[in-house]
């Protein structure tokens, strides 16, 4: 009798960014300590779903992976950090003072609204999936709306303007890179397997750096009507040196992320190590 080889499931989103990474790891053209299933969904779903320990290893949001720091610990490889790479608030005309202000936000656990309420304490939120945001600025639904992912490239066709950059406003106030998204896997896992895991998160974007063409279509296939040149700027934008590995600065732009959070009450403290360690 053979046994099936057991496999994880793999959650990250639809973007170009995420389907580039991916790729290789989930059509088996890099080796892997196990087979993976991929999970794809928007992020807001993948962090929600991380606060019930659904998957084995996910994307995260950073802010929604210091909410779950006691069930998982991020990859080195695979996240998304940069400069001129964070989150606007846009809408129909230039508002002054945002605070008292309706804003739609892409949802409570991303990065994007930590910053919003960090920047402007006294907005009121509503929260919708990030791709909806733009249409009910356009429709005068909302006073603004925080966009995020390829929608930065995107929001001059819905006749809006940029207010606020506050991937700027982070880089200015700290001189680090933003911190975006994580890859999570479970710490239950065994070391050996949370280590080989990052190495092929790795592997996998390698092949897809020495390979550009041939992840295309399946990027085409989950990239929600996004034009060729807005995909592309959205993998060149969003996957760097970091994705490889989030290095010595990314690091101190995680903690420092991490530590604001703290400090605003909406993480715990925690001593828990933030990235996987090699065994």
């Amino acid at each position: 009798m053979t046994h099936a080889t057991p496999s994880l499931d793999l959650g990250y989103s639809f973007c170009p960014n995420d389907t580039f990474i991916f790729y290789a790891l989930a059509h088996g053209r890099v080796p892997a300590p196990m087979p993976v299933r991929e999970v794809l969904e928007d992020v807001q779903t993948l962090n929600d779903w991380a606060r019930e320990g659904r998957l084995p290893i996910t994307k995260i949001s950073y802010r929604a992976y210091f909410e779950v720091m006691d069930q998982y610990v991020a990859l080195r490889a695979g996240g998304a950090l940069g400069r001129g790479v964070g989150p606007l608030i846009v809408a129909r005309e230039q508002l002054g003072d945002l605070n008292g202000k309706l804003v739609a936000s892409p949802g409570s656990l991303t990065t994007a609204e930590m910053l919003l309420r960090v920047r402007h304490p006294d907005v009121r939120v509503v929260r919708m999936r990030y791709d909806e945001v733009m249409p009910a600025v356009a429709r005068g639904e909302v006073d603004a709306g925080l966009i995020i992912h390829e929608s930065r490239f995107t929001f001059h066709e819905y006749g809006l303007v940029r207010l606020v950059d506050l991937g700027a406003w982070w880089e200015g106030e700290t001189g680090l890179p933003l911190p975006l998204g994580a890859i999570l896997v479970r710490r239950d896992l065994p070391r050996a397997t949370q280590w080989a895991l990052n190495e092929a998160v790795r592997a996998s974007l390698e092949y897809a750096y020495a390979h550009p063409q041939e992840p295309k279509g399946y990027i085409r296939q989950h990239a929600l009507e996004m034009s060729d040149d807005v995909m592309q700027a959205h993998i060149d934008l969003y996957v760097n040196d970091f994705s490889l590995d989030v290095g010595a600065e990314g690091e101190r732009a995680v903690r420092e992320l991490y530590r604001r959070a703290v400090q605003a009450g909406v993480a715990r403290a925690s001593d828990r190590p933030l990235f996987v360690e090699r065994p």
